[in-house]
């Protein structure tokens, strides 16, 4: 086998130029197979993250336009701090819930003044819902949220516009010229997807916004978030919210319900289906090159073959069997493309580092993770052994059933 390789590889070397060529289609095929499925993986992985940013197995909860009693069309907000509640406290397949009550206002601590991207009102159970830790100081208790306290929770970017480097926690800053009290900081979640600063948060009771900077009367909130025991129960505890809000709205078989509940887990799901639906497709088409090097292959060692019938009827004249020039030629073919694969490989994981960081370059949003697939790397190098032994049989049997007297003939 050593000598059949080695005779393989001296017949290459006397025409590097078309073995290069001859293996092109190959190396091409195997280079976008492995930077696709790379970026591919990256871009699955990525939304993945997003989602999981989210919270721990989040279910979140929306007033909903439905057709009530009287044929009147509904607008108003439907869900209560109640409903959070019953859900927490009813639902067995639910680890913690909270309401979310939406505001907007600046901060001003001394003469730094600063309107967070998203300011809102929760209760005690937010940290768990959204599995946000805190990276110092303690989130507001349940004794704030019923006295409706005038405390609050910061994101970094917060921290970094209102107090540059000093300790934020036990300052006072002003919201709508109210005072409120830094209790705690979270750690940093960074930015999502499309660009926008997650740790651009201000965090207070939902009762304290209500009554405080809203001064409403009205006992409802914008969203529901909870968080479910596990991800094998998010289509239980689903169903267990539906149910449960059906009954405490009052609301009937043949109705539509005000609220809409979604399924954070269900949604990340279908982005990862549709990212690896895409993947394999731009995969199926690069590897279409795959067959046309292999085609190419075929080509160059019948062209191999007619060009070296007299040494084929020398070695056999000397003794060679129609196995061995058959074995002789499929080497020569397999090696062509196992070399193709290699550099294809390393072109491939070459192309897919780069594609990540230039996409990282352009984009504002959260870096994508640079994710080399080794697994498609191999299986497509595998792939490229079979496509030599595929299309480098013919051309091979063709050698081994030639009549030695013809071939010592052949000009």
């Amino acid at each position: 086998m050593n000598a059949t390789l080695r005779i393989a590889l001296r017949a290459l070397s006397k025409n590097m130029m078309r073995a290069g060529l001859t293996i092109l289609g190959v190396v091409i095929g195997i280079a976008a197979v492995t930077a696709m499925v790379s970026v591919g993986m990256s871009a699955t992985a990525l939304v993945q993250g997003e989602f999981a940013n989210l919270g721990t197995n989040v279910i979140v909860v929306i007033p909903g336009n439905g057709q009530r009693r009287g044929g009147v069309r509904s607008q108003v907000m439907t869900l209560k701090p109640s409903d959070a509640k019953a859900i927490e406290a009813e639902c067995p397949s639910i680890l913690a819930a909270t309401p979310v009550v939406l505001t907007s206002a600046p901060a001003i601590y001394q003469n730094n003044n600063w309107t967070a991207r998203e300011t809102f009102g929760v209760d005690e159970a937010f940290p768990i819902v959204r599995n946000w830790q805190l990276r110092i100081g303690n989130f507001f208790s349940d004794r704030d949220v019923v006295s409706g306290n005038k405390v609050c929770v910061i994101g970094q970017t917060v921290v970094k516009n209102l107090f540059q480097t000093s300790n934020p926690l036990g300052k006072i800053i002003r919201v709508k010229n109210i005072p409120f009290e830094v209790v705690g900081v979270l750690e940093s979640k960074g930015v999502n997807m499309v660009g926008e600063d997650q740790d651009d948060v201000l965090v207070m009771p939902y009762t304290t916004v209500r009554k405080r900077l809203q001064a409403t009367g009205f006992d409802t909130v914008n969203v529901i978030l909870a968080s479910a025991r596990s991800s094998t129960l998010m289509k239980a505890a689903e169903l267990e919210i539906h149910s449960l809000l059906l009954d405490r709205h009052a609301i009937g078989p043949n109705e539509p319900a005000d609220f809409e509940v979604a399924n954070t887990t269900e949604i990340a799901n279908v982005f990862s289906i549709i990212t690896g639906t895409m993947t394999m497709l731009l995969a199926a088409i690069a590897g279409v090159s795959l067959l046309v090097g292999g085609v190419g292959i075929m080509n160059i060692m019948l062209v191999s073959v007619t060009e070296r019938t007299r040494e084929i009827g020398i070695r056999m004249a000397v003794g060679a069997r129609p196995r061995d020039i058959l074995m002789q030629f499929l080497v020569e073919s397999v090696v062509l493309s196992m070399i193709g694969g290699v550099i294809g490989i390393a072109l491939g994981i070459g192309a897919s580092v780069g594609l990540t960081l230039t996409i990282n370059t352009l984009s504002a949003g959260r870096p994508w993770p640079i994710i080399i697939s080794y697994m498609t790397a191999i299986g497509a190098l595998l792939f490229s052994a079979l496509v030599g032994i595929g299309f480098g049989y013919y051309p091979a049997w063709r050698a081994s059933r030639l009549d030695p007297i013809d071939a010592l003939r052949y000009e």
